[in-house]
């Protein structure tokens, strides 16, 4: 059993065999994408947060997942050029991968047992309104929906969660990837 990310297997989005290891010793905050979700504009913040801090040492990764209500029904090269076109994406995509239930990517278990409860935006009501409409989680670990992001340290180690509608602006996002920069 691994304790970092980097050991899994991934393929980019343009379906070249990859692992997390080309990015160890950065911060990486890792997001399920979807190109038909009320939240798809995240794709703007995440990708200005990646510009602003890559250079120290921030990667951005992005794994395409089609398990909430099937927003994300495009093969990768659609989402790959959805993405470029529509929000000038240059993070690193990944293919498509199942986050959660049946066939559940095995990052996806890892960093979920890593941290089995996401931070919640403040006053945030999105888990609410989705049992409203019977779309809730059936476990508490489960990512919620699309655009949950783990936060993971330089280490590989997961060291924060946050629910779907804390945005890559949102304060409580911002300082804890801003105070795993500044670890050594």
């Amino acid at each position: 059993m691994t304790n970092q990310v980097y050991d899994f297997k991934v393929n980019r989005i343009d379906g070249t065999p990859s692992t997390l290891a080309e990015y160890k010793g950065q911060v990486l905050l890792v997001v399920n994408v979807a190109s038909k979700c009320g939240l798809t504009p995240q794709y703007e913040g995440l990708e200005k947060l990646y510009e602003e801090y890559k250079n120290k040492g921030l990667t951005v990764v992005g794994f395409p997942a089609n398990e909430f209500m099937g927003q994300e029904p495009g093969t990768n090269e659609e989402i790959a050029e959805f993405c470029r076109v529509t929000f000038g994406v240059q993070f690193p995509m990944f293919q498509k991968v199942v986050v959660k239930g049946d066939g559940q990517h095995p990052l996806y278990k890892f960093l979920t047992d890593a941290a089995p409860e996401a931070t919640l935006k403040a006053g945030g009501t999105l888990e609410a309104r989705l049992r409203e409409k019977g779309l809730g989680r059936t476990q508490k670990k489960d990512v919620l929906w699309n655009f949950e992001k783990f936060l993971v340290d330089k280490k590989g180690q997961v060291v924060g969660r946050f629910a779907p509608d804390v945005t890559a602006e949102d304060d409580v996002l911002l300082k804890s990837v801003q105070d795993q920069l500044q670890k050594t």
